[in-house]
């Protein structure tokens, strides 16, 4: 099954309406072609898939962190695309080594396949980040939700950009912890 630009879309609008149950809709498709996406531009890349899961999970809080700048008269998958073109690079970035030959900017990176052959992810971001201490959730919302810089973060919440780069790191593992328990149940 493919998801095609218009039912995204569609998705999309109604999930900014509202729509709970379009929203949850748009997750798993967007999950699934995510899930292909990433795997197909590690394995390019000459990585293993390995890292996938995580970078549909950071591409999925960044959607809906920065669902409300979606413009609906725009196409949607571009949109997403792009946002998980952005975490792909911040990826390549985080780990060193395989930085050469990285194909981002394949015609593939519009039309990528579902992956059905995962499991579907339904975290739920918020209620995730609501269970981290408030310096671990305001440090994630800034640097990976929001795209602040460290500095930028530093400077308006008050803090060295030492202490923003561990709030984020601390958080992201506590992130992981919570996700890892939330698997087990």
């Amino acid at each position: 099954m493919r998801s095609s630009e218009t039912e995204l879309k569609g998705l999309m609008i109604a999930a900014l309406s509202g729509d709970e149950r379009a929203y949850r809709e748009l997750l798993g498709r967007v999950t699934r072609l995510l899930r292909g996406y990433y795997k197909n531009r590690l394995v390019q890349a000459t990585r293993g898939a390995a890292d996938a899961e995580d970078l549909v999970q950071e591409t999925l809080m960044a959607l809906h962190a920065r669902r409300d700048t979606y413009d609906p008269a725009q196409p949607f998958t571009p949109w997403l695309y792009a946002i998980a073109r952005y975490k792909l690079i911040d990826h390549y970035r985080r780990t060193p080594g395989h930085r050469a030959n990285v194909p981002i900017d394949d015609v593939a990176d519009i039309v990528a396949h579902d992956d059905q052959s995962s499991s579907e992810s339904s975290l739920d971001l918020d209620r995730l980040l609501d269970e981290l201490p408030s310096k671990f959730r305001t440090a994630i919302r800034r640097v990976k939700l929001e795209g602040l810089s460290v500095a930028e973060t530093a400077a308006r919440e008050g803090l060295s950009e030492s202490a923003v780069k561990v709030n984020v790191h601390r958080g992201m593992k506590a992130l992981a912890t919570l996700i890892a328990r939330g698997r087990k149940s």
